[in-house]
């Protein structure tokens, strides 16, 4: 008599979280995300509701801006997450890794220090660091918020949907 063996096939997706607070979500970011997916399989936007950084969107309205974005991308996931560790966070969605992004050396000391934290709590998850290019290593979302009160052109550092809705929330 001939048994078979059952074959069982999975794939292992390779996930990672970018966090952050995207108020709002910027050219930056997005070049982060957009270089993150070319290393995983699925990139997770995690937006934080970052209460201590008075963010001038809410939580809901910060997630909707990424899914606009990155709606019809199969490679990201956009989730809100309140006061929770962003270990705990990545654990939940199954991530290997948290993508930082780094856009001088002065935020260098800082971001060193959360992954080394992160890797205390969680030594299985790495953190993996990139650069946005450089025509967008200066570009922040207070530099930005500050430059559309002023009635400054946004338009070469976010998404068109994301300075309608600075516009409408400055009244700019």
């Amino acid at each position: 008599m001939i048994t078979y063996k059952c074959l069982v096939s999975f794939v292992i997706m390779r996930v990672a979280i970018y966090p952050g607070s995207f108020d709002p979500i910027t050219y930056g970011h997005m070049d982060i995300i957009d270089r993150a997916s070319g290393l995983f399989d699925k990139i997770i936007i995690a937006v934080a509701k970052s209460e201590a950084k008075n963010p001038l969107f809410t939580l809901e309205d910060r997630m909707k801006l990424a899914k606009t974005i990155y709606g019809d991308n199969d490679k990201v996931d956009i989730v809100g997450f309140p006061r929770q560790l962003t270990v705990d966070v990545a654990k939940e969605h199954n991530a290997c890794a948290i993508i930082r992004g780094l856009r001088a050396v002065s935020d260098f000391e800082y971001e060193f220090q959360l992954a080394t934290m992160n890797r205390s709590l969680a030594p299985d998850i790495e953190s993996i660091f990139l650069t946005p290019k450089e025509s967008l290593i200066y570009v922040s979302s207070s530099l930005i918020k500050e430059i559309c009160d002023l009635k400054g052109d946004i338009s070469k550092f976010v998404h068109p949907t994301v300075e309608q809705a600075l516009k409408a929330k400055l009244g700019s």
